[in-house]
């Protein structure tokens, strides 16, 4: 259940009023990696899978939907514990990591810092895709982000992500009480569904942090666009990894933080 109707009582000078209120739910989503635990996000319900893949693919513990034997909820079709098994080569060549991982219960990545950028630059190949595309059109798909998020509406709670291609075609959208759940969310339903080299902008209603340019640049996304402003973290890894970086400006228009030859008039 990603709603929850709470009782509230609003005040208003020397009036109150006691009704129904909508709340935006979060529950822990446990991932295991081989029958061990590998994580703990508190997260809105609803796109576990997808939710997964994404989380996956964005900590480098896999590079292709191939490199999942299986992955799935647990045997006890527990909506709250999914179960991925890898290939024996892939788990053989992220051994190292799973071993190092701490088990934390955490609603974001676990790269942070500039002691670790380095190491994100390391494992994330600069983005090789110099393709153009339209700036008002760009614009129009941040503009339109509030349209694509039902469950803002109800709650004013939710983050969004959204994923067009090139010619501005919406390949996947999800929404989430954490920014960084949003993007895996839409990252893992194109992964899972082989589609994700397809994606050519990104939409986000949060700011921009390292760990969201971190998780775009693992998808092979070159532009993102955010209705906020991004770190100085996270504009300085996107230069490095030839990411396209822009948000809303204030009145009209946008900014745009890096490579801006991918935004045209």
């Amino acid at each position: 259940m990603d709603i929850i109707n709470h009782q509230i009582i609003y005040c208003h000078k020397e009036k109150t009023i006691i009704f129904d209120h909508l709340l935006i739910n979060e529950e822990p989503l446990s991932i295991f990696i081989h029958n061990q635990p590998y994580s703990v996000i508190m997260r809105t319900p609803g796109n576990e899978l997808a939710h997964t893949a994404g989380l996956c693919l964005g900590e480098g513990i896999v590079d292709s939907p191939k490199d999942f034997v299986s992955i799935d909820f647990s045997k006890e079709i527990d909506p709250n514990l999914v179960s991925v098994f890898l290939t024996s080569s892939r788990k053989e060549r992220i051994l190292d990591h799973l071993e190092q991982r701490e088990f934390v219960s955490q609603s974001s990545c676990n790269i942070c810092g500039k002691e670790q950028e380095k190491g994100i630059t390391q494992a994330i190949s600069p983005l090789a895709d110099n393709s153009c595309i339209n700036y008002s059109k760009a614009l129009h798909c941040l503009e339109m982000l509030d349209s694509q998020q039902p469950l803002r509406k109800k709650t004013r709670a939710a983050h969004g992500a959204a994923i067009y291609d090139s010619t501005f075609k919406l390949l996947a959208v999800a929404e989430d009480s954490g920014r960084h759940n949003a993007l895996d969310k839409a990252i893992g339903k194109l992964f899972l569904s082989e589609a994700l080299q397809s994606a050519g902008l990104l939409i986000l209603s949060s700011r921009i942090s390292c760990e969201l340019v971190q998780k775009a640049g693992r998808a092979k996304i070159p532009v993102i666009m955010s209705i906020s402003r991004p770190t100085a973290l996270a504009v300085q890894l996107a230069n490095k990894l030839k990411i396209t970086l822009a948000c809303l400006a204030k009145g009209s228009g946008i900014y745009i933080y890096s490579h801006d030859y991918r935004l045209t008039l």
